[in-house]
């Protein structure tokens, strides 16, 4: 069994992932970003697990509990976006910058492909944006659903 290079954590995994030129960077980024989603996959089970039905509401304190899956999931949601934001800025600097070069040389064929790749690469990062949006409202519909009469959030989200 392989052992995973990317620490698992709950509250705050590393957020200062690099863009590379290779697609291996790239694969790296989605392995990091689904470990990192590792919070948004089992908040269901959380919820279930540590905010009481009515039988056992004077047992555990719902408040705390929500405030402190709230704040989880901002810091989770924070650190991804920041991270895909990151490549998609890299890549698509490196995108401009291919392009500039594939004017003044219309004949390198390497170049063309650099930039064909470059260019995948970004839409790839892109739609990854896309599937953080769709991770965030589920994950943030069961929070509410489930902590709504236990925790008012701030009003920044």
């Amino acid at each position: 069994m392989k052992k995973n290079p990317v620490k698992k954590s709950r509250n705050s995994p590393r957020g200062n992932a690099t863009c590379n030129k290779d697609f291996f960077f790239f694969f790296l980024i989605q392995e990091l970003l689904r470990v990192m989603r590792t919070i948004d996959d089992r908040i269901v089970h959380e919820l279930n697990t540590t905010i009481p039905t009515a039988s056992f509401v004077g047992k555990v304190d719902a408040s705390q509990t929500c405030k402190e899956l709230y704040q989880s999931l901002m810091e989770a949601h924070t650190s991804r976006e920041r991270i895909i934001k990151s490549c998609i800025a890299q890549t698509s600097s490196v995108v401009k910058t291919l392009r500039e070069e594939r004017e003044k040389a219309q004949d390198d064929i390497a170049l063309l492909k650099q930039l064909r790749k470059e260019q995948t690469k970004l839409k790839l990062m892109q739609s990854e944006l896309n599937v953080e949006e769709v991770v965030n409202d589920r994950s943030w519909k069961v929070f509410n659903e489930r902590c709504r009469i236990h925790y008012k959030p701030p009003k920044s989200q």
